[in-house]
């Protein structure tokens, strides 16, 4: 129950003063005599207007409550709500090549894209979600799929090395792409990660994005690694040391692909820029939500008002008639 002014609540606190100048009244009104003992009253009979004598108050401040309450116009309400949710099918594609585990991110780049892309995940539960991973050749680690606990499980075994080495951004994409290709979502979205240029795979990687172009897919490219050097772990006769080797990869050809298929392209630097970029693409890619709503509202202060006027009319009557001689 809502109530349309509720600000006339404020003249219940009339109710205290009225309470208190009350129990004032009744208490000074009883006289004192001192006898020797009260047994010979204990047993004498109590007449109704013994019972009575509290109820002209009490329904004076019933009467006072209910059309204060009546003022305050209570209302109901019935509100009805259609909600259409479209959810959208991604898939992401991932380079598990060995460049991915330079330490330019924290603790390197290929760990740090699993973590960013599980969080982006887990924000989106409506929607179904695969996973292509790519080096020197691609393969599905995930079809869509609404598990996303499962999806989460098989981000977590991914590792460089897994298949042979290499950089194959067309095989990865047009793979993706094959995943999406049937899918009968509205909206249909590839988030490409890569940290190197093209260097192996029979499919070029604007080939792909034309590809996706003519299935109506999106295609967001996000290039990863700092400017300049980054450390890489290298095999050495006296184990595993760090060099610093030079940052480079065709960002062009990443903002071709993205521009070709009404996507985004990306630059992830480190830790903190590559969640900011999930959380842009999030805020891109909002299912479609459509919401309808009814609301009607019906007064409710009639009931009120008439037992108001009832216990004002109760205090009438009996103060006017049966305790005509209480004050």
């Amino acid at each position: 129950m809502q109530f349309a002014n509720p600000e006339y609540f404020y003249l219940l606190l009339l109710l205290v003063p009225l309470i208190a100048w009350y129990i004032l009244k009744d208490k000074n009104a009883h006289a004192s005599i001192q006898v020797s003992t009260v047994k010979s009253f204990n047993a004498a009979p109590k007449t109704y207007k013994y019972y009575l004598r509290h109820a002209l108050i009490v329904f004076r401040v019933l009467a006072i409550a209910f059309i204060v309450i009546a003022l305050a116009r209570p209302q109901s309400s019935n509100k009805f709500q259609d909600t259409i949710t479209e959810g959208i099918d991604i898939v992401m594609s991932l380079d598990i090549s060995s460049s991915m585990l330079a330490r330019d991110f924290e603790p390197d780049r290929l760990e740090a894209a699993k973590e960013v892309a599980t969080q982006f995940i887990t924000g989106r539960p409506e929607d179904k979600i695969g996973l292509v991973i790519f080096s020197g050749e691609s393969f599905t680690q995930c079809p869509l799929t609404t598990d996303h606990a499962v999806l989460i499980n098989l981000f977590k075994d991914i590792q460089s090395g897994m298949i042979e080495d290499g950089t194959a951004i067309g095989l990865g994409l047009a793979n993706a792409v094959n995943r999406l290709k049937d899918s009968e979502s509205k909206s249909r979205v590839v988030i490409l990660l890569t940290d190197g240029d093209n260097n192996r795979g029979e499919i070029a990687p604007l080939t792909a994005a034309e590809l996706a172009k003519s299935f109506g897919i999106r295609v967001y490219t996000i290039g990863i690694g700092t400017r300049g050097t980054a450390p890489y772990p290298v095999q050495t006769a006296f184990g595993i040391s760090m060099r610093n080797m030079p940052v480079k990869f065709d960002e062009s050809v990443l903002k071709e692909i993205a521009e070709m298929t009404g996507g985004q392209y990306f630059r992830a630097t480190d830790n903190n820029k590559l969640k900011a970029i999930y959380a842009e693409i999030d805020q891109l890619e909002k299912s479609k939500i459509e919401v309808k709503q009814y609301s009607t509202k019906s007064e409710e202060f009639l009931l009120f008002a008439m037992l108001g006027a009832l216990f004002l009319l109760l205090e009438i009557a009996l103060r006017n008639s049966v305790l005509r001689n209480i004050p």
